[in-house]
């Protein structure tokens, strides 16, 4: 049996190209530890060899990985894609863990869990004391998330067009949302490159941004690497509170919005040198719409229940939350935990919707809330008018029903997900509301949790964290690209 099942890999799978991609991404990825290095020699925080040595490990385990199959070169399929970037994540995780193993002395689950939490752009953490920590090292945690942010797989087929072994897979199997199906440019190659031109352009605006406002300038293309990113990680403990500034918690609410918004419609609107474009997309204006109705309940809540003494203190944090909760960004200002009443729960809920489709934020998406909500209201309809004929659209495109089951399977699986990870996260010692904040932390992508966890995880057993792991992968992947290969006929046919 077992010898029938590995004659199955091995005529399935086509591992040399595999192999071959593995090697030359981790190439591509060893240079990211040079500037942790500058930035070690700068401060002269003695970090260096640390970085020197990951560098090292990268680039030797990417080299000896592909030299044996540097010649043979083939294409891959969506199949096999999939199985790349899921892994491929895994890997990079691992090796970007190396810098806290070294210089924290973290275990390999803590290490990892940090590394994992950086590229998924979850942003919970299990390390404290992040206001002494060197400098060089708080760089690589904030430089992870961005990477992280618009994915190391749609880089490589932005830099490396000559790949030869499936861009247009790597891509599909990778990017999320509309990003998916649609190329704004002819080229896959392009494509990429269009998108991080523009993620790029953001977060250098954002980092003048802040800098202009009062920061350091570490910490302003710190704090702009993870807030383009949706990523959350800062470099101070107490995070964006740091400054209590509301013009700094203005520039990220700005840039917030713009990392949970599809990158394709940044595209357009600068291709086109028109603002009406956001106006004019279905999406958006939903995006736009939950997060101002939910501002203006949780700042009814917070006055109204004495939370907050005056209605702009109250509006100020919450449109502030509200914003980093829905794009999955998880910077802070103050412990939405604590809310009154049902604000906690409302924070979650949002957190789940998310940002828009093709952004870099994480949850379901407001793109498949609205298509879900309109196949609900389709069926109402279709129950009282049995012989009628309705066609669900967004805005004037209709919405063909093979895609709408799709969405509807990516629902069903993200919420059952999400359920038997909050069991798993109960079975390994949390509460109720730990677990299910635990899980709502880590698959949205969120960061801050409830409970245990609604400040970091440095406090959880090692199984909460494995189990916080998976969450984050499963959620950065959107379900489908990892739990695919759970599935006995992904490796059969």
């Amino acid at each position: 049996m077992l010898q029938h099942r590995l004659l199955i890999l091995q005529t399935n799978m086509h591992w040399t190209p595999i192999v071959r991609l593995f090697g030359m991404l981790l190439m591509l990825y060893s240079p990211s530890f040079l500037p942790s290095i500058g930035l070690s020699l700068y401060y002269e925080d003695e970090q260096w060899p640390v970085f020197v040595l990951s560098l090292a490990v990268c680039l030797l385990a990417g080299l000896l990985t592909w030299f044996p199959v540097r010649d043979k070169s083939s294409e891959i399929s969506v199949r096999e894609g999939y199985f790349v970037v899921s892994f491929f994540w895994i890997l990079l995780g691992a090796v970007s863990s190396l810098p806290f193993l070294l210089s924290l002395h973290l275990d390999f689950t803590d290490a990892m869990f940090e590394s994992m939490s950086g590229f998924t752009g979850t942003g919970a953490t299990v390390i404290t004391g992040l206001d002494d920590l060197p400098r060089s090292l708080l760089y690589h945690r904030q430089q992870i998330q961005w990477l992280g942010g618009m994915g190391i797989i749609v880089l490589a087929v932005a830099v490396l067009p000559l790949l030869g072994i499936g861009g247009m897979q790597l891509y599909k199997a990778e990017a999320s949302g509309v990003a998916k199906h649609e190329k704004i440019t002819p080229r896959i190659a392009e494509t990429a490159r269009s998108l991080w031109i523009i993620y790029v352009g953001l977060t250098i605006a954002c980092a003048l941004a802040y800098w202009g406002a009062g920061m350091q300038p570490f910490d302003a293309i710190g704090h702009s690497l993870s807030t383009i990113a949706t990523g959350g990680f800062s470099t101070h403990d107490a995070s964006l509170a740091y400054y209590d500034s509301p013009l700094i918690e203005t520039i990220a609410i700005v840039f917030m919005i713009a990392g949970g918004t599809n990158f394709a419609l940044h595209f357009i609107a600068l291709r086109n040198r028109s603002l009406r474009t956001y106006s004019r997309d279905a999406e958006f204006r939903g995006y736009i719409l939950i997060l101002l109705l939910t501002t203006i309940l949780i700042t009814i809540t917070l006055v109204g229940t004495g939370a907050h003494q005056t209605t702009g203190s109250a509006l100020r944090t919450s449109v502030f939350q509200v914003v980093s909760v829905m794009t999955s960004t998880g910077f802070v200002t103050e412990n939405f935990a604590n809310w009154p009443l049902y604000a906690p729960l409302v924070m979650a809920l949002i957190a789940y919707v998310g940002g828009c489709a093709g952004s870099t934020s994480g949850g379901i998406k407001v793109l498949r809330i609205i298509l879900l909500s309109k196949l609900g209201v389709r069926q109402l309809f279709q129950m009282a008018h049995p012989q009628a004929v309705s066609v669900i659209k967004l805005g004037r495109r209709s919405i063909p029903d093979e895609l709408l089951f799709s969405i509807w399977g990516f629902y069903t699986l993200f919420i059952v997900t999400s359920l038997v990870l909050t069991l798993a996260m109960m079975g390994a010692g949390l509460d109720l509301v730990s677990a299910f904040g635990a899980v709502t932390a880590t698959i949205t992508l969120v960061g801050p949790g409830l409970g245990d966890v609604a400040a970091d995880f440095s406090n959880v057993n090692a199984a909460v964290k494995w189990l916080g792991i998976f969450g984050m992968l499963v959620g950065r992947l959107e379900v489908f690209t990892l739990l695919i290969l759970f599935l006995p006929a992904y490796w059969r046919n």
